[in-house]
C-alpha cells in the first residue's frame, strides 16, 4: 500500500467538500461545456477573458536526454485567470472556488482528465497546486520526485508541490479527473507554502 502523504503532497485538513455534489457538478460541466480537444482533456473553471475556453498550458521545465533542464511551452500570467466560468456559477464549483478563494489566491482553476492506462511527462511547474480529485481508481498515482502517492475522491482537497519533478499516471481502467487550482499565494500557515 502506498503511503497517503509527505511534505510534497498531503491532505489539506480543514477543506473537505462533500463528493456527491462535485460528482454533480462534473456530470453538469461536461454537459454544459464539455471537454477541450488537445494534450489533455480540460474544461476551464477560470478563465481571462469572457467567452474564452482556450486552456493554454503553461511554462513548466523537463529534462532532456544529456540531464539539462530545459523550458517547455511559454509563461502565462495564472493571475489573470479571475473569471469564473458563467454557464458553472449555479454549480458546487462555484462554492468550492469560493471556499479556495478564502485561503489562497488562485490562477487557472481546471477538471483535468487523464485517460485509462495514460501518464503525464516527468516536469515541474512554477507554481504548486490544490487537486481534488474527483473520479479516481487505485492505479491512479501522483509522484513528486521520489514518492508515490494515491489521492482517493471523497471529498478532500490536496496540496501538491509541483514546483519540484512529478508526475502523474492513471494505470487504472477508468478516466481519473482532478479539480486542479493553481496557487498563487497562500494565506496560511508556512507548511501550506514551503516551496
Amino acid at each position: 500500500m502506498l503511503k497517503q502523504e509527505n511534505d510534497n503532497i498531503f491532505k489539506i485538513e480543514f477543506l473537505k467538500f462533500d463528493q456527491s455534489k462535485i460528482l454533480e457538478a462534473y456530470r453538469q460541466a461536461v454537459a454544459r461545456i464539455g471537454y477541450s480537444t488537445g494534450l489533455v482533456s480540460c474544461i476551464s473553471v477560470t478563465k481571462h477573458i469572457e467567452g474564452d475556453n482556450s486552456d493554454p498550458r503553461g511554462i513548466f521545465w523537463m529534462r532532456d536526454g544529456n540531464y539539462d533542464e530545459v523550458q517547455v511551452e511559454k509563461h502565462v500570467d495564472e493571475s489573470k485567470y479571475t473569471l469564473f466560468e458563467n454557464k458553472l456559477k449555479d454549480t458546487y464549483f462555484h462554492t468550492i472556488y469560493q471556499e479556495l478563494s478564502l485561503h489562497f489566491d488562485l490562477g487557472r482553476v481546471r477538471i483535468l482528465k487523464l485517460g485509462s492506462r495514460k501518464s503525464l511527462s516527468f516536469h515541474r511547474d512554477p507554481e504548486p497546486r490544490i487537486h481534488i480529485p474527483i473520479i479516481t481508481n487505485p492505479g491512479s498515482i501522483m509522484i513528486v520526485e521520489d514518492f508515490a502517492g494515491h489521492m482517493k475522491a471523497d471529498g478532500d482537497a490536496y496540496f501538491m508541490n509541483t514546483t519540484k519533478y512529478h508526475t502523474a499516471l492513471n494505470g487504472g481502467n477508468e478516466d481519473r479527473v482532478h479539480m486542479v487550482a493553481t496557487i498563487l499565494k497562500s494565506h496560511l500557515p508556512q507548511k501550506l507554502i514551503n516551496y
